[in-house]
């Protein structure tokens, strides 16, 4: 099953914003001075402090880079270096670096 992605938090920032303001104009004009009032009130200040950290979260983002990063390119499938990078290669060609490899790290086979 798919979740459907969240909304951006640009859109939660405008919709917060806009939602305190209204808020807001509606104690200024309405003069309320009861239990209802102050109930507004902090829901303006809460909606205020969610259009905050939206925006921060948006700038955040922006300041990151694009989400995904580039994905590395696949490996060829017949490629023999899948895996391996120049530090073991370059010890894999010492043979006294295989010796003591061995010599240390015995397998059933290896031992003579």
């Amino acid at each position: 099953m798919r979740r459907l992605p969240g909304p951006d938090a640009r859109t939660v920032a405008v919709l917060a914003a806009v939602a305190a303001c209204w808020l807001l104009a509606s104690l200024i004009a309405g003069r309320r001075q009861d239990l209802l009032g102050v109930a507004m009130a902090l829901l303006c200040v809460l909606l205020a402090t969610v259009a905050g950290v939206a925006v921060a979260a948006a700038r955040q983002r922006d300041a990151e880079g694009p989400a995904h990063p580039a994905q590395p390119p696949e490996p060829v499938p017949g490629d023999p270096a899948i895996g391996l990078d120049a530090d073991t290669l370059e010890s894999l060609g010492d043979r006294e670096a295989v010796r003591a490899m061995r010599a240390r790290y015995p397998r059933d086979g290896d031992r003579r």
